[in-house]
């Protein structure tokens, strides 16, 4: 007896989680006066476990194809009626509500759970759904597709493991995949940047100047630029929208050692050098400025597919670079590497330190100091740019708050690592 119930229990389990889970995804259809409810959408989910608990061979067949009909079924009736509508996304939603059955009936209940509460989010969210994709531009949608291609597409493509390159007598090893990944993670942070910007970049200079920094802080700078022209008394402002899109640089590049590090030991030692220039960055523009002004930063689109080749190019050149340095001139070709680097591109000089410390090639303190020179050398570019500026205050205050963080930081990173 012990062992019918150790047999039947699991099964009863997972049969009346399918009944809840069909359940649950019909309330959003039953709430919207669909055709198909709770109660039809339970049963095809408990219909997609028992016949999967059966394993008879051809059940799981049958089930979809009536399941298949019933929509079809409902969807002519749509047709034919107007008031009732196509009813398309009512006939995929019971082919997805099948599909969770079958999956709790197999047993694999996370998944099931996840697909249902998905699949339900996915329904309720009708309306913003549909008014964020008809507000998209082109330009936005084709960055998205893009995106797409590159992030599911290629990164499957590459090889799994280590890779070793030989340039001229010197190895560089790297993992491909874990060199895409950083690529597109440094896209994505651009990308959902770009949508807070273009979302909410009228509530303020915080949003448009750290946000904007994140999706491309030499836009920022480049908007500042010609808004002080056009409009001197917007100085104080325009210096905070600097200092902030440096503030959201070091914060990307903390972001990236943390996350890409975890597994190597994470480089704990850059949060409080990085943290000077984040939060006192943000300090200073709290306040110096007035954070309700606001100034549209020109982003030309979330995503470019050249951009982002482009920086895997420049990633890639960075790295066999830096590597080369290291071998021929030690620590201190890196970190002249990583400082010609910075000025480019403090993401590409970060990711490359960051593999080369996974790889083994760097120790932890070289690769925190690494990083730092990145930073600070992408601090003074934007600084050199507002010199450059024909507002010589603009210009100064920049180049002041700037070296005072950057001095700060640096002061900070070597009394950690004179510590250690």
């Amino acid at each position: 007896m012990s062992q019918l119930v150790e047999f039947v229990d699991p099964m009863l389990q997972r049969l009346l989680l399918a009944a809840a889970l069909g359940l649950f995804l019909g309330l959003e259809r039953e709430w919207a006066h669909r055709s198909a409810g709770v109660r039809t959408f339970s049963l095809i989910s408990l219909l997609g476990a028992v016949f999967t608990v059966l394993d008879a061979d051809g059940l799981l067949l049958i089930g979809g194809a009536l399941v298949v009909v019933q929509g079809t079924a409902l969807m002519v009736r749509g047709l034919l009626d107007t008031d009732e509508g196509l009813s398309l996304t009512t006939a995929a939603s019971m082919l997805v509500a099948y599909g969770v059955g079958v999956l709790v009936g197999e047993g694999h209940i996370t998944a099931g759970v996840t697909v249902a509460v998905l699949s339900s989010f996915l329904l309720v969210l009708k309306r913003e759904l549909h008014s964020f994709a008809w507000g998209l531009t082109r330009s936005e949608l084709r960055s998205a597709t893009e995106f797409g291609i590159l992030a599911f597409v290629v990164y499957p493509l590459l090889p799994a493991g280590e890779t070793t390159v030989r340039i001229a007598d010197l190895s560089v090893s790297a993992e491909p995949r874990l060199v895409w990944l950083l690529v597109v993670s440094v896209a994505a942070i651009g990308i959902v940047n770009y949508a807070i910007v273009k979302a909410y970049g009228s509530r303020g200079i915080a949003v448009t100047g750290f946000f904007g920094g994140l999706a491309s802080s030499t836009a920022v700078v480049g908007t500042m630029l010609d808004h002080v022209r056009q409009r001197p008394e917007a100085i104080s402002y325009a210096v905070a929208a600097v200092l902030l899109a440096d503030a959201a640089m070091a914060l990307r590049n903390l972001a990236i050692v943390l996350a890409f590090t975890f597994g190597s030991g994470p480089l704990f030692g850059l949060v409080v050098p990085l943290g000077v220039i984040i939060v006192g960055s943000v300090v200073v523009a709290a306040f110096t400025a007035d954070w309700g002004e606001s100034v549209d930063v020109d982003l030309e689109s979330p995503f470019s597919l050249r951009n982002a080749l482009g920086f895997g190019a420049l990633f890639a050149l960075i790295l066999a670079g830096s590597s080369v340095a290291k071998a021929l001139l030690g620590n201190a070709g890196f970190l002249l590497a990583a400082a010609l680097s910075g000025l480019v591109s403090s993401a590409g000089a970060t990711t490359s330190a960051v593999l080369l410390y996974n790889g083994g090639a760097l120790d932890a303190d070289t690769a925190i100091l690494g990083v730092m020179v990145a930073t600070v050398a992408s601090v003074g570019v934007k600084a050199a740019l507002t010199l450059a500026s024909p507002s010589r205050s603009f210009g100064y205050r920049v180049a002041v708050w700037s070296a005072g963080l950057t001095v700060g930081a640096t002061a900070a990173s070597v009394a950690l690592l004179m510590g250690a």
